[in-house]
């Protein structure tokens, strides 16, 4: 019964090549570290539950954040700013976007089911240091091969 643990591990297998900072847990707590990284992928179990005991199922949120860098310079473009808020979410959504697509093609080799249409939710110039990115959340279902009700 370590489906949490397994779902944990996959996602940080697959996400290591793509970021430098991997972390958990609630959103508020995101970005205490002075020492992390970017990009960063934060993984937060929403909730969960047991359907009639043959299935366990997870909501997940995957965000995934660059650090917002200013230029200084006098001109003021309005449509880009003098930041680089549109190349972070470019980068942040592709990241997502290669998780996703992984984890759906290994969801479906261990007969997991998931979120046909995942939703995706924009950060822009948040948490205390000013990063940009998407929080990516989804539902799935896992197989309570464990544990036998009989």
């Amino acid at each position: 019964m370590n489906q949490y643990t397994q779902i944990i591990y996959r996602i940080k297998e697959i996400a290591e090549p793509l970021v430098n900072t991997i972390t958990r847990g609630n959103f508020e707590d995101i970005d205490i570290s002075k020492q992390n990284i970017y990009p960063l992928l934060h993984i937060f179990v929403q909730s969960g539950g047991f359907n009639n005991g043959s299935t366990v199922t997870f909501d997940l949120q995957l965000g995934c954040f660059q650090q917002r860098n200013y230029n200084n310079t006098y001109e003021i473009d309005k449509l880009w700013d003098n930041d680089n808020e549109v190349d972070n979410m470019n980068e942040t959504h592709a990241i997502l976007n290669t998780v996703w697509n992984v984890l759906l093609t290994d969801f479906e080799k261990e007969n997991i089911t998931a979120s046909e249409n995942p939703t995706l939710d924009p950060v822009t110039n948040g948490f205390d240091n000013g990063l940009d990115g998407w929080i990516l959340n989804f539902t799935i279902e896992v197989p309570n091969t464990t544990l036998s009700l009989c």
